[in-house]
């Protein structure tokens, strides 16, 4: 029996080793399909920024404080087009074109990869995976991206392209392939399922996801094409309505919120910008991503943008969610816990929960104080302790402890968005958002 323990904690402590000098890349998908894993197995949070432009559109020391902004903030994810057609690009800042025949993708120009690895592996370095496109397709009825080369090459060359960035990119562990780009394939989708055969000669390894037009995501147009590992949501509309039908599909497929209002695009107010996030998070998505503009495309003044009001919401979020099991909430759709106040369904005063399965915790986010009520039955255990966590401070404060027992109302400590958390007590958790 003793022997039995002590190999028991040889092989646990040989697996700790090999899974902390594998780091945490790349990515899986969950056994239940829910969410993405590292090579621990441990749940993943996807926390994203969107520097569309990093690889084109900055020096290699630019994008060090860039990168290492990010770092130090939380993000572990960041969206990047590997050649940039029109905002900044598609020469980069050292005047490295990404083909020597301008358009013709037969031709990669080695100078133009060799920057864009550094970035990539500077990325890695710092923790932070890099879902690329290797083909940027562009918005419907714009120049931004590469749909008319892509028609203008073909098949075959697009399929060598592919070849080409799968086997240039195999042995990169922190990179998921994020296939289109704003577009549908639609005309050029021959094209684009050459690339993507292309790419999967050389690299079984990295996960692929899609990014589609508005409204579009991912398994609407690529779920039988069999490559396909993790769905998105790309939505201007009401957001959380879109993101729980996305959760709500059959077969389950892990799914993260790809694109919505951008900070500093369209009017998008911090409230906004916070209020998609929580929503993600609470519809069961796997993780989302935070837009900028200037940082997307590197416009002028992209620097003093680095510290805006949403990355620092951002990493409160963070903060909070790494604080409580997030990847054990399961969204409360069917408004069996917060049963009253929910706010309208169609509108942008929506109040999203979620419940562990096992009861120990449910959080609910409100974009709006107000009044609304729990049933307090279904959190475990004999008594819950309450939480209020201010998404626009990341302070939280003790609101009570109380008996699992009958229905509660709840009131917010003030006025704003606010964040509920209530935990088994018996569990004696910490603070929300404290580590």
């Amino acid at each position: 029996m003793v022997r039995s323990h002590c190999l028991t904690l040889c092989a646990t402590l040989a697996y700790v080793s090999v899974a902390l000098a594998a780091g945490p890349y790349p990515l899986r998908v969950s056994p239940d399909h829910r969410h993405v894993v590292d090579q621990s197995g441990a749940p993943f949070l996807i926390h994203g920024d969107t520097p569309w432009s990093l690889i084109s559109g900055l020096t290699k020391e630019e994008a060090e404080q860039y990168l290492e902004n990010r770092h130090q903030k939380g993000f572990n994810s960041i969206i990047v087009n590997l050649i940039e057609h029109k905002f900044r690009g598609p020469v980069n800042r050292y005047g490295d074109g990404p083909f020597t025949t301008p358009g013709d993708f037969s031709t990669p120009n080695e100078k133009y990869f060799e920057h864009a690895d550094w970035v990539i592996r500077k990325a890695g370095e710092k923790r932070m995976q890099v879902f690329l496109a290797p083909i940027y397709l562009g918005y419907l009825g714009t120049d931004e991206g590469w749909i008319a080369e892509a028609l203008a090459n073909g098949p075959e060359k697009c399929r060598a392209w592919g070849q080409y960035v799968g086997k240039r990119y195999r042995d990169y562990d922190s990179l998921v392939w994020l296939i289109g780009g704003d577009r549908n394939p639609v005309k050029a989708r021959e094209d684009v399922d050459a690339v993507v055969r292309g790419i999967k000669e050389f690299d079984n390894r990295h996960l692929f996801t899609a990014h589609c037009h508005p409204e579009n995501s991912a398994v609407d147009q690529y779920k039988d094409d069999g490559w396909l590992d993790l769905n998105d949501t790309y939505t201007y509309g009401i957001v959380h309505k879109k993101l729980l039908a996305d959760y709500n599909r059959t077969p389950a497929m892990p799914y993260f919120l790809i694109e919505t209002s951008y900070e500093g695009e369209h009017n998008a107010s911090p409230v906004q910008i916070r209020r998609q996030a929580y929503w993600a998070l609470l519809c069961g998505a796997t993780g989302q991503f935070l837009g900028n503009r200037p940082i997307w495309l590197f416009d002028p003044g992209w620097e003093r943008a680095l510290d805006s009001t949403g990355s620092q919401d951002m990493a409160r979020l963070r903060a909070l969610f790494l604080s409580r099991p997030w990847y054990a909430l399961v969204p409360d759709d069917k408004h069996q816990v917060v049963i009253d106040g929910l706010g309208e369904f169609n509108g942008l005063d929506y109040l999203a929960a979620a419940r562990s399965a096992d009861g120990g915790l449910v959080m609910a986010y409100m974009p709006s104080g107000r009044m609304f009520i729990v049933d307090m039955t279904k959190v475990a255990g004999k008594a819950a302790k309450a939480w209020w966590f201010n998404p626009r401070t990341g302070h939280s404060t003790a609101a009570g402890q109380f008996p699992t027992t009958g229905k509660r109302q709840f009131i917010p400590p003030g006025e704003g968005d606010w964040v509920l958390v209530l935990d088994d007590a018996s569990r004696n958790l910490g603070a929300p958002g404290q580590s």
